[in-house]
């Protein structure tokens, strides 16, 4: 099993009570932490304002985040979940990534999707097409920019976009192309999407929903003639780990206390609900082990992790590293 790690940048109000001034050290250090560790990728989210709510707290730009972790790193590849197609043209985004690739010595992942957070699309001016449009947005978008890291230009008369003979230039570092993470379970479109273009998709990381949604990209791979066997099927999980049930209950609590103070109480528990309902990451290490043993076995091979506390306290992700990933690799 590979694994990835979430580096903290506001977007979950998980660098509150750091000052801004001082957030930028505290990722760097994360991303260096993980480039020394055992972790295959690091990664963000691509969002411009906090969840639950909108507030005041920073959220710090993920492509912009990309160039940087290029350059403070060596090994660990770099990858956005996902990537909201509608925030910028793809062109232009094609253009970006490759430079972020050539930064990185070719470390770059396109995590990609529809996007779906109305309150920023709207205060950012984009609008709020319906969620097909999103979907179609997505398609062309992936159309061009796979067309202009295999060719080097693009050009696409489309419903939603319309470039001709955009120049990207340099190529990617990476032969292939930067891999396309198409995110998102959308059985009708977004998987079909997948199904076409991409190396890796990313599911809910319950049993039940996992299987479903693999079973349905199966059936899009057949229908399309791609190999279903050749696109990496990952999961994204809310972690808590502890030496004990004891200690995993206390870190639970910190994560809650700390939110509630932005958040208020219902948001808050519900901020952690994960991590209490089984659909999250959350106990010793021996049963983070099992869970994810059984996740192996479905078909789930890259588990992608997220640490609430990682900007407070790194000592969770420092037991993972000890016990579970090499159990597990």
């Amino acid at each position: 099993m590979r694994f990835g790690l979430f580096i903290p940048q506001g977007w979950r109000h998980d660098l509150v009570d750091i000052d801004p001034d001082e957030q930028w050290g505290v990722m760097k250090r994360l991303a260096q932490h993980a480039d020394a560790g055992p972790w295959e990728s690091i990664w963000v989210y691509d969002h411009f304002h906090t969840v639950p709510v909108p507030s005041e707290e920073a959220t710090h730009e993920a492509w912009t985040l990309m160039a940087a972790f290029g350059a403070v790193t060596e090994r660990v590849r770099l990858g956005q979940m996902c990537t909201c197609m509608g925030y910028r043209n793809p062109a232009y985004l094609a253009k970006v990534a490759a430079t972020v690739d050539h930064v990185s010595g070719g470390r770059v992942e396109m995590g990609i999707g529809g996007g779906w957070y109305e309150h920023e699309w709207n205060a950012y001016g984009y609008g709020f097409p319906e969620i097909g449009d999103r979907l179609r947005m997505l398609d062309e978008g992936v159309q061009i920019m796979k067309q202009a890291w295999s060719e080097g230009t693009a050009t696409l008369d489309g419903r939603y976009y319309q470039v001709d003979g955009a120049i990207v230039r340099p190529l990617p570092v990476q032969k292939q192309g930067i891999p396309f993470w198409i995110a998102g379970g959308g059985e009708k479109v977004t998987l079909r999407i997948a199904a076409q273009y991409g190396q890796y998709t990313n599911f809910a990381g319950t049993p039940e929903e996992f299987t479903h949604k693999s079973e349905v990209l199966r059936g899009h791979c057949e229908q399309l003639g791609t190999s279903f066997d050749a696109i990496t099927r990952s999961a994204n999980y809310n972690t808590a780990v502890g030496r004990d049930e004891a200690e995993v209950a206390e870190r639970i609590a910190a994560i809650e206390a700390r939110l509630t103070r932005y958040l208020g109480a219902e948001r808050a528990g519900k901020a952690v609900a994960d991590l209490r309902n089984g659909r999250g990451l959350a106990g010793t290490p021996e049963q983070i082990i099992e869970q994810l043993q059984g996740m192996q076995q479905l078909g789930m091979t890259y588990a992608i992790t997220y640490f609430a506390e990682a900007a407070y306290d790194t000592s969770g992700i420092e037991l993972f590293e000890r016990e579970v990933v090499p159990a597990l690799q």
